[in-house]
């Protein structure tokens, strides 16, 4: 009996009950939208985040570099060897120097290793190259044609020297810089080089721990024709290109990435790292770990994912915080709009059902009855609504997704203080006043923004029936039959 009626007055007032639905819809949409783009806005800031760290990596151990003293005035040296002055062979020199923060011993990752909910640690080597190369010519001497005669008048007045001047000559020479950063190859799984693929070759093996390869970034093998196959010099090393990677994000981390002990000696920095990555056993518990490492290892700076997000602006920044913030509001001030003109509406029809009710009482319904029926019927329309909402919900998050628009993220300069915010200079940690990221935003669909939006239709039906099936529960049979509907 109970349904029976409910079906023929849902259709027999299916215009009211559309109007209740669409309603309720529109709210639940907006719901999923602003919660799947929010989804989308928390995931392109990860991507950000990874592509300083690394996929896996929670928090990163540095020691910042200390302010230059007075007197401090060591600059790069380049030394080119005399050679024949005939010759026009081209000369190069390289500069390895350790890049953005102090030096670490590498037994310091052994120590992160063993604090309290660690789960791995891995020490890497920033370092920066300043290559100059090119050629010296020897100038040509060109008399002026005077023959090299005595001038003054007289004996003794000259030089008794050929006239003339040195024409052309001169040296042309290219500097060129490179991030290069050494990668301890036996922990494959930690450390930036994660947050690339490898397009071309392969990463290095476990057994290369000093072997003389490389793995160098797309952009710059296009840049410099570089390929599988093809090698780079460092400081008279010849490195074999084993790899191509394609950093994620569109920015890699490094130029160069070859295997630690190799880094370590071409900066002539034995058992030294700059970084330590560091993954935690429990994402739940990263500012714990960081109290602890700060304690027990001192001169350290530990710098977790959040605190790398502080210094995150641009377009990625402004439109998370509209989503987080005024998104999120709206939602609520739309489903509570909905919410009560639903309950509005619903009451309003039982308004007009006075002599219905009243009929049904006096054949012998109780108001129990009447409120339950009332109530289903709001029930049924907040389902559909549901319905109606997660479809445009969907709709929307798709359209999102299919047109994907491109975000920039900034890096905010952290005045070098040993953090991957701080960055101070290049390789993984290359200058964050520099750094610019585009990033494509999706609006991925999650189950649980599903259940939400079930829970809120179910809440919206719920809260219409409560309105009708007090009006409903009041009524006096009396009364309403001497109503005219």
């Amino acid at each position: 009996m109970f349904f029976t009626y409910l079906r023929r007055e849902l259709r027999r007032r299916r215009k009211a009950a559309l109007v209740v639905a669409s309603g309720l819809a529109l709210g639940i949409a907006l719901v999923i939208v602003v919660n799947s783009v929010s989804s989308g806005m928390g995931k392109a800031q990860d991507k950000v985040l990874e592509s300083l760290y690394g996929l896996g990596t929670d928090m990163t151990v540095t020691k910042a570099a200390s302010a230059p003293t007075e007197g401090d005035t060591e600059r790069p040296r380049f030394r080119f060897d005399a050679q024949d002055s005939d010759s026009d062979e081209e000369q190069s020199t390289d500069r390895v120097m350790v890049q953005g923060f102090q030096t670490l011993s590498s037994s310091t990752v052994g120590e992160v290793a063993e604090q309290n909910g660690v789960s791995d640690a891995v020490g890497g080597l920033s370092l920066q190259v300043i290559k100059v190369s090119g050629q010296f010519t020897r100038g040509q001497f060109q008399q002026d044609g005077s023959g090299g005669e005595q001038q003054g008048g007289g004996p003794g007045g000259g030089t008794g020297a050929p006239g003339g001047e040195v024409m052309g000559g001169g040296a042309d020479f290219d500097v060129n810089n490179y991030s290069v950063y050494g990668t301890d190859v036996t922990e494959p799984a930690l450390g930036p080089l994660t947050s690339s693929k490898i397009t071309s070759g392969r990463t290095f093996k476990s057994s290369e721990t000093n072997a003389e390869v490389a793995v160098v970034d797309s952009a710059y093998a296009e840049e410099k024709e570089l390929k599988v196959g093809s090698t780079v010099k460092i400081k008279d090393v010849k490195f074999e290109v084993v790899g191509v990677a394609t950093a994620d994000s569109g920015d890699s981390a490094a130029n160069l990435y070859i295997p630690l002990k190799q880094a370590q000696t071409l900066s002539d920095s034995k058992n030294k790292v700059t970084t330590i990555y560091v993954q935690a056993t429990d994402s739940q518990q990263i500012d714990s770990v960081k109290s602890e490492i700060q304690k027990n290892i001192s001169g350290t700076t530990v710098t977790t994912s959040a605190d790398l997000a502080d210094t995150v602006s641009g377009s990625l920044s402004t439109a998370s915080s509209l989503a987080t913030s005024v998104g999120k509001w709206l939602s609520v001030v739309v489903l509570v709009a909905a919410f009560l003109v639903a309950g509005l509406l619903t009451s309003s029809a039982v308004s007009r059902r006075v002599r219905e009710f009243g009929t049904l009482k006096a054949l012998g319904w109780r108001s129990g009855r009447v409120t339950r029926q009332v109530v289903g019927e709001a029930v049924v329309n907040g389902l559909v609504g549901g319905v109606l909402g997660i479809a445009l919900g969907l709709a929307g998050a798709y359209a999102v997704t299919a047109v994907s628009p491109t975000l920039q993220a900034q890096l905010g300069t952290g005045g070098g203080t040993g953090g991957p915010g701080g960055m101070g200079g290049g390789g993984p940690m290359r200058e964050a006043a520099s750094r610019t990221l585009e990033v494509a935003l999706t609006a991925p669909v999650s189950v649980a923004t599903i259940g939400l939006a079930v829970g809120l239709a179910v809440a919206g039906g719920l809260i219409a029936g409560a309105f009708g099936g007090w009006r409903a529960s009041r009524l006096r049979p009396a009364d309403a039959l001497r109503r005219v509907e």
